[in-house]
């Protein structure tokens, strides 16, 4: 995981900096956004930062924390502004320059993301964080023997942040006599004292030890053991996220979509890349980008970003308005669909200004697929499938930076790909036939230049070679699978479920009920 800083000393400076009721004022206002700011109220947090800011503007701290939550909330350049005018109050902060770091990368700016690294180790050479943040952003750059010497010495640094082994884990094979594994297990014998997520991070470690050894029992025992504490930290409210896909389903019928057809903004320019994660779509976006008139956006929000720009959208972070989406798409007129598909352009054509087509790889926005038609209809829209069963042991095996909040129980993680299952095959039966391309993962592995070629066909473009050598591409990757997409094409994943059958009764009996025979049997390994 990337180390981000909460800077929380400011209340004490201001009761020592400013006079009286000022004084008392700023520091209660500091109060409030910290406690916002922890338990995830981000709009009401910034509202804080900014009534501070407004009464005083030199505090570095507020610009800093100010910038943390306006990057939870997605807003990345704000974030940037906020960090650089903390630097430019105390320009030797390291805490504040690995924030700035993490906001560049997410804007695509790597160059600069890991400078900002460097810079922050310059400063603090001790900065156990810093290693960190730089090893995850070379990973990512494809630079892994770098990324991990990175990660050895924020290990070294800190050696009881578990978080570290995990990182080190996802970069490179960690042996069952690696010193590394052993430490690991060393801390086990201090668990009582290490923090949840300590002990959450240790064990999805060892599970990646262990699967390397070929110990498939004890991998999943860790597995789950990681799982369990990973979702006791967070808040899933799984009615609300299933129900919205199926109103989803409610509201975008045939004939709601025959009716605002042809109405959204021109340019074929976005290939959305969706489905669920861990189902092969980095590896369909390294395909396509190594093709030279496509270039790789990776997983974006901006289509969210756009739906949440609209009157009516429900803002992440912020207090809830109403309606939200998808009841408020009843109400978008032709103007207002071409005004969503024009406000996702705008962001995202720019990132790639000299390429013909720009691919937006955000799983998630399956559950926008009949917006998207809707709103920019001359969009390729490729939906990626791999075997359910793999899939979700894929995603049980990870631990996300951000989101999937339902894949940390097995029960909840079969309850949400049924439904996902549910509104792909609405999505078939309500657009136009071939509106969406459908590509199997098992089909990439096991003929890898016909899959591709079908691939770039579907996309109206011409074949090009350089698609079958995307392990070498040099393009960052920010997702669970950017060491493996450096990787020639493997197929040592396919049947990956079944090596832990005896384990998967509660996912099995969501995904399998008596009355559903839409997903196909496991296959077996080989």
């Amino acid at each position: 995981m990337p180390k981000r800083s909460l800077l929380a000393s400011q209340g004490r400076r201001t009761a020592s900096t400013a006079d009286g009721g000022r004084a008392s004022d700023l520091a209660a206002i500091w109060a409030r956004a910290l406690a916002n700011h922890q338990v995830g109220n981000f709009g009401d947090a910034i509202s804080c930062y900014d009534r501070m800011l407004g009464l005083k503007a030199s505090f570095p701290e507020v610009h800093n924390n100010r910038g943390l939550a306006l990057a939870e909330v997605g807003s990345y350049e704000q974030a940037e502004a906020s960090y650089r005018r903390a630097l430019a109050i105390k320009a030797d902060n390291p805490e504040t320059l690995c924030n700035l770091g993490l906001a560049l990368a997410e804007l695509g700016r790597f160059d600069e993301a890991e400078a900002a690294f460097r810079r922050a180790i310059g400063i603090s050479p001790e900065f156990a964080g810093a290693y960190n943040n730089l090893g995850l952003i070379l990973k990512e750059r494809g630079h892994l023997a770098e990324a991990a010497r990175a990660i050895e010495e924020a290990i070294r640094l800190s050696p009881k942040d578990a978080s570290y082994y995990d990182n080190l884990a996802a970069i490179r094979p960690l042996g069952a006599h690696d010193p590394h594994v052993v430490a690991l297990k060393a801390i086990t014998a201090d668990g009582a004292q290490l923090s949840a997520a300590n002990r959450m991070h240790q064990h999805f470690a060892l599970a990646k030890a262990s699967e390397h050894a070929g110990d498939w029992d004890d991998a999943f025992r860790h597995l789950l053991v990681a799982n369990a504490l990973k979702r006791a930290m967070i808040t899933y409210d799984e009615a609300s996220t299933l129900a919205k896909m199926e109103r989803t389903r409610a509201v975008f019928t045939r004939q709601f979509i025959s009716e605002r057809q042809g109405s959204g903004a021109s340019s074929k320019g976005p290939i959305f890349i969706i489905g669920m994660p861990r189902s092969g779509t980095t590896l369909v976006e390294q395909i396509l980008a190594s093709h030279p008139a496509i270039f790789a956006g990776g997983e974006l929000s901006l289509f969210e970003q756009a739906v949440n720009a609209l009157p009516g959208a429900q803002l992440p972070g912020f207090a809830p308005q109403s309606p939200a989406f998808p009841e408020f798409a009843a109400d978008l007129t032709a103007q207002r669909l071409r005004s969503l598909g024009e406000l996702y352009l705008e962001k995202l054509l720019p990132r790639a200004p000299i390429a013909a087509r720009v691919t937006d790889k955000m799983p998630a926005n399956f559950l926008y697929a009949g917006l998207i038609h809707l709103s920019l209809p001359d969009a390729t829209i490729i939906h990626v499938v791999r075997d359910p069963i793999d899939t979700c042991v894929s995603c049980f095996s990870v631990h996300f930076t951000r989101g999937q909040a339902h894949t940390y129980d097995l029960a909840e993680l079969g309850r949400f790909y049924r439904r996902y299952r549910m509104l792909m095959t609405h999505w078939r039966r309500v657009l136009p036939p071939g509106r969406i391309i459908e590509v199997r993962y098992e089909d990439l592995v096991g003929d890898l230049e016909a899959a591709a070629r079908r691939l770039i066909a579907r996309c109206g473009l011409p074949w090009d070679p350089s698609c079958l050598d995307f392990c070498n591409n040099k393009r960052p990757v920010r997702t669970a699978s950017a060491v493996q997409v450096r990787l020639p094409v493997y197929r040592s994943s396919v049947g990956r479920g079944r090596r832990y059958e005896k384990f998967l009764g509660p996912l099995l009996a969501e995904l399998m009920p008596a009355n559903d025979t839409i997903v196909p049997p496991m296959r077996k390994a080989g």
